[in-house]
Formats: structure tokens, sequence, C-alpha cells
């Protein structure tokens, strides 16, 4: 006597989802960046006297072809780099790049992270954006940092999104930290008397309305934090990887020689950040 077929196996929540079920991620992942390149670099000196800080250059390319480099890997199409200190090295070294496609925001008066980025508004769009510091230097983890930010915004609950690094790993950095975080990656500042556990690497993700009804003129985007905070929509997301506080000649210096190191054949293994302040 032959055997009835066998019963189907139910059908799971995957194998029954429409091929057209959305990505929200994919869907709210910017595809425009704002890099502030226009400091003067005067904590730097004396090698930002000829040249300005986001070109100087760490294992052979310049910090600021490092995070364009990862922009583009996480999606973006179009980056807005403002410009005031030396802005021709700058639009030199950009001019040929394509991706992402560069779109320059010249400050003839320099209007410092929040008035740079509110002057750039009309050429970043309506959407929310990458804002993105182009003098730091960092290594991703296991899935880069971008990319991790884009998939944690989550523009019905946040205006603004922080990559956070731990202050006891920071490379470099010897400050008391910027912000608290719970559970659900809502951040609190420090007041004066604490020490927070991490500190704001400079890569984020803003919504424009942050900057609704602003005057045009110089400001810090501290003053949009606070908004942010305010209205109880200021997020973080703690990043996995290495992250590198250039903020001085002896800090800068001590980086390139952590990437010269990996870059000689000889270099087996990446120094660990106690052999690079011990003289690594």
């Amino acid at each position: 006597m032959t055997a009835p077929p066998a019963a189907p196996a139910p059908e799971t929540a995957a194998e029954t989802a429409p091929d057209t079920a959305p990505d929200t991620a994919l869907r709210t992942a910017p595809v425009t960046a704002m890099l502030l390149a226009a400091g003067f670099g005067k904590r730097m000196r004396p090698f930002t006297g000829t040249a300005p800080k986001p070109l100087l250059e760490v294992g052979g390319r310049t910090m600021l072809d490092r995070t364009l480099d990862k922009a583009a890997e996480a999606g973006v199409t179009r980056a807005v780099v403002n410009t005031h200190h030396l802005a021709a090295q700058i639009e030199r070294r950009l001019k040929g790049r394509t991706a992402p496609e560069i779109a320059i925001s010249h400050e003839t008066e320099i209007l410092d992270t929040g008035g740079g980025v509110l002057n750039a508004l009309g050429l970043l769009g309506p959407e929310p954006f990458f804002v993105l510091n182009g003098d730091t230097v960092w290594e991703d983890g296991p899935t880069p940092a971008l990319r991790r930010l884009a998939e944690a915004w989550d523009p019905e609950r946040m205006d603004a999104l922080m990559l956070l690094h731990p202050t006891t790993a920071a490379t470099g950095y010897a400050g008391d930290g910027d912000f608290f975080m719970d559970v659900e990656g809502r951040l609190e500042r420090r007041s004066e008397a604490q020490i927070a556990p991490f500190v704001f690497t400079g890569s984020q993700i803003l919504s424009p309305a942050l900057f609704d009804g602003l005057a045009p003129g110089a400001f810090s985007l501290n003053r949009i934090y606070d908004r942010a905070l305010d209205r109880e929509r200021l997020f973080g997301i703690r990043h996995d990887g290495a992250w590198f506080h250039v903020g001085t000649p002896d800090s800068f210096e001590r980086v390139s020689r952590l990437y010269a190191h990996v870059a000689r054949p000889e270099a087996a293994v990446l120094p660990t950040q106690a052999d690079l302040f011990n003289g690594g």
C-alpha cells in the first residue's frame, strides 16, 4: 500500500512575506553628507600653517579622503564640503572626485559647525543627512560605522543620532567625555562636575528640522543638540571599532606612526592602544 504524500511544511513568515516588503533602514538611510572642513586648525600648528587640517595625511591618505571614502561606502551619493581656511587647496583636492559627487559650500567668514551646516542646507536638501568631521580617523568594526548609523536611524523617534566611543578606549583622548547613554540609546549631557563614559566621534545623522527658524550666522552644533535634547530626540550608538582623537600635533604624530607601522610589510599585528602611547 502506497503511503499518502507528506503534508507540506508550514510556510514561515519569511516565505509568505511579499517580495515588495519595505526595508525601513534602506528607505531612511541618508544619501547626502555634510563634511566640516572649514576650521582654522589652530591647535594643530605648525602642521596647519601651510595645509588645512583635513588634508593632513595618515597612512598615505588625507583625513578628508578617508571620511569621503567611508561616506561613499555607506551609500552617500552627494557630499557638501564647507571651506574657509586655505579653501583653494581643499577645492583642488576634490576637483576630480565623483564618488560621492562633491559640492563646495565656501564661507567668506567662518560660521562654526552649526552655522556652516545651516548655510549649506540648500545644497543638502530636505531629508536627514550625515554630518561628519573632515579631520577624524576611525576604523570600522564588523559593520561599517556609517552603515550602523543609517540602520539605527529612526526618524519617528530621532532628530539627531550620534556615533559615540567609550572614553576609556578613545586613542589620544584625555577629556571627561560628553554624554551618558541609556539602554534605548537616548543621550544626556554630563554636568561640569561629572565624567561621562562616552565621547562624541564627530559622525552623526541630523534632521534638517532642527535648524528651523534659526538665523544665519556663526553658532555651534551644540545649539542643535540642545534642541534635540529638549525634545528628547537626541540618540546615540556605540562605535564598535577604533577611534583616534587627532587634536594636537603630538596625537597626530602618534596616530601617523601607528598607520606607518600597519603599512610596513613586516607589521603583521596591529599595535595595541597601550603600545601606541608608550612609544610603540
